[in-house]
């Protein structure tokens, strides 16, 4: 459930200290200062996602900053990822200035002095996550900070959409899935430091860490008889030709690997030995197979035995001593 603070139902004279409020609690301790001179208007929606914190703020024009004095009273340290949404910025943070469009995002670290001026009203994304939690260097944060972030291609054009998504829905998932949420949110963070403060090294490393999520994804929907290459670049808000494109030093495609994995966890089920043994054509379904004949033409093609027969043989090596775990190497 999200936690909504607005300025709406404050009386004139106290919107400014009622907005100076309640920013500082529910962000980190910081002074806003608005540039206009009629009341002030402001928004803040905040929810938690496991150990992330995600916040929507709408406000008037106003200069935001954080003094030495004001990170003193804060007790731990954050790193937070702005996304903007509407409006413009000038962002300030260890002596870089940057100027702030739609779109861009911004890196910056609680516990040393920034500043955002929005010269007319905006809106924003801010994900707070604790520092620890990153993984990566100091002086990788510092490279970072005080920079904007396009977001019209590369990694950053993946991100903004899952972001944007993520801030809509943040209070609206069980606290398993939050905290799983929570743990892709800051890998993602991570490798996004990663790229823009080793542009030089990180394309192989964000294509690395993008495929591993690729695989887990179609490891854990295997048994969807939906799983198809529309539904993983879906999930994953990248293209399909991008996705195929991820493949191409692979050795196979996308559905090669989903036929693949899932006629390896059929053949370790059919040669799992019980009391009742299921049919295969359940074992079929379970994993996403939805034709038995087509089933049976792949396995065949793949391990050169039917259904049927790998099930017989391996239950009858098993009888006789010999192992019943080994899998043949798909062909």
């Amino acid at each position: 459930m999200s936690l909504v603070l607005t300025t709406a139902s404050v009386p004139d004279r106290d919107k400014v200290a009622y907005w100076n409020d309640a920013v500082s609690r529910t962000l980190v301790p910081m002074t806003v200062a608005p540039r206009g001179d009629g009341p002030f208007d402001g928004r803040i929606a905040t929810a938690r996602l496991g150990y992330l914190q995600v916040s929507t703020v709408e406000a008037d024009a106003e200069r935001v900053s954080r003094t030495p004095a004001l990170i003193a009273r804060s007790s731990e340290a954050l790193v937070a990822v702005g996304v903007q949404i509407s409006g413009t910025a000038t962002f300030v943070q260890d002596g870089r200035r940057a100027q702030v469009g739609e779109g861009d995002l911004v890196v910056y670290d609680t516990t040393r002095p920034y500043s955002f001026d929005y010269p007319q009203r905006f809106a924003t994304h801010v994900f707070q996550l604790p520092r620890r939690t990153l993984g990566v260097p100091d002086s990788d944060i510092r490279q970072v900070t005080g920079n904007a972030i396009g977001t019209g291609d590369g990694f950053g054009a993946m991100l903004l959409p899952f972001l944007a998504t993520l801030a809509s829905s943040a209070g609206g998932y069980a606290p398993a899935v939050a905290n799983r949420l929570a743990g892709n949110v800051v890998d993602l963070f991570a490798t996004l430091i990663a790229e823009r403060a080793h542009p030089e090294d990180t394309d192989a490393d964000a294509r690395s860490h993008l495929m591993a999520r690729v695989r887990d994804h179609i490891d854990r929907n295997l048994g969807d008889p939906d799983l198809s290459p529309e539904s993983i670049a879906r999930a994953h808000r990248i293209s399909v030709r991008y996705l195929h494109r991820l493949f191409e030093g692979e050795g196979m495609t996308v559905g090669q690997l989903v036929r693949q994995r899932r006629l390896q966890e059929c053949g370790r089920e059919l040669a799992r030995r019980g009391r009742t043994a299921p049919t295969v054509s359940a074992v079929a379904q379970r994993w996403g197979f939805v034709n038995p004949a087509h089933f049976s033409r792949a396995f065949r093609a793949s391990y050169g035995v039917s259904p049927r027969e790998w099930r017989d043989l391996r239950t009858t090596q098993d009888d006789t001593g010999q192992r019943a775990d080994l899998l043949p190497s798909s062909r």
